[in-house]
């Protein structure tokens, strides 16, 4: 029986390079029915003035720059968005210190994520990550046959670097870490995490997604892009979605070994970025003061509700990003349901026979809302 990865990899190399029919690509662009299926149910899209705790959004922007790019490039949404999208790609080549042949852009690192998948799964073998972690790459691979090997969190909630070393297997296509770690927050040594990705990058390609890493002081210092520049198999991801604000314009990038970032750009749908999008990015890229302001104020929402959450007794990890998992203390349908009549949205994760919450760090005003309104439910 033919198996799906092996009817794209013919229709992909009969198509010389041509985009997949507009059908198969909406059935594969979906989100992972799997996913969804694991977070009881409560989807993004809801109307209404609803506190969203649940997609680890930037409450505070775009920010001023990049709401004035925007409004200066409207005049231009009749035009292409290729000059844009250019500057923006040697903009950032320059920023990371890479050649623009070692970076890809795409609407969104949620895109790259899914052709990093995709490749992987067309070429067969499997996907290793920890669990629970960001899982989009990898239940979008298992559309294309791939095996998505699991390795549980450590006693910390973080990456078991040793753990994962070991289950590599000889048909291991890919590596996949996410620091910091989301659902978690958690973050790893920097120093650990570069000798794992160096001996790893030996027996697969690693692809380490750092989309919360700009809320992390210095992260330059804390990125594997410099495992890219010294020539290593490693792949990351960036995303301006997190700290720059920027979900709902959907940029992202990565920054790899430019004959990988080719092969999976040959199956990259055209000119899907915009020029919204681009100029917000663009503008947001050196926006430092913007990126300090949201560090400070997601720290002070942070500590609050890390606080209430100890005075709780309910243990969770320290989280360097704006998310916080902890075990849900009732009903995990039950605290979504609930929390949704009082006007928050939040997650509920299925995880080592019990059920996690994970709340997104809002303002700190969203979080003293969203205790009281959690008291009420839980108690």
């Amino acid at each position: 029986m033919t198996t799906r990865r092996q009817w794209l990899k013919s229709a992909l190399a009969a198509g010389a390079g041509l985009p997949i029919s507009l059908t198969l690509a909406n059935d594969l662009m979906a989100a992972p029915v799997s996913e969804a299926e694991r977070l009881h149910g409560i989807g993004p899209f809801i109307n209404g003035k609803m506190v969203r705790l649940h997609s680890n959004e930037n409450p505070y922007g775009p920010s001023a720059k990049a709401r004035k790019a925007i409004a200066e490039v409207v005049a231009d949404g009749n035009r292409y968005a290729h000059e844009v999208a250019r500057e923006l790609r040697y903009t950032i080549a320059e920023k990371e210190g890479v050649s623009p042949e070692h970076v890809l852009m795409g609407c969104g690192s949620s895109e790259l994520l899914c052709l990093a998948g995709m490749t992987t799964g067309l070429e067969g073998g499997a996907i290793l990550s920890a669990f629970p972690t960001f899982s989009l790459l990898m239940t979008y691979a298992e559309k294309f046959d791939a095996r998505w090997d699991k390795v549980d969190l450590d006693a910390n909630m973080t990456h078991n670097l040793e753990a994962m070393a070991s289950a590599v297997k000889q048909d291991t296509k890919m590596v996949f870490v996410v620091n910091p770690n989301n659902p978690t927050g958690t973050v790893l040594d920097t120093d650990a995490l570069k000798s794992f990705c160096v001996e790893m990058a030996k027996r697969a390609t690693v692809f380490v997604d750092e989309a919360y890493i700009e809320f992390l002081e210095q992260p330059e210092k804390k990125s594997m892009v410099q495992l890219v520049k010294q020539g290593h198999n490693v792949i990351v991801s960036r995303t301006f979605s997190k700290v720059y604000g920027l979900a709902g314009m959907r940029v992202g990038y990565l920054i790899g070994p430019p004959d990988v970032l080719k092969k999976m750009g040959e199956k990259q749908f055209w000119g899907n970025n915009n020029q919204a999008g681009l100029a917000a990015a663009n503008a947001s890229l050196t926006d430092h003061d913007f990126v300090a302001f949201t560090r400070k104020k997601n720290a002070e929402a942070l500590n609050y509700f890390s606080n209430y959450l100890k005075s709780k007794k309910l243990p969770h990890a320290k989280s360097y990003a704006n998310v916080v998992f902890f075990p849900a203390p009732i009903d995990g349908k039950t605290i979504l349901e609930q929390t949704e009549k009082r006007g928050y949205l939040i997650r509920v994760w299925d995880y080592a026979d019990k059920e996690w919450c994970r709340v997104s760090i809002g303002t700190l005003d969203e979080m003293k809302g969203f205790v009281k309104a959690f008291d009420e439910v839980v108690s």
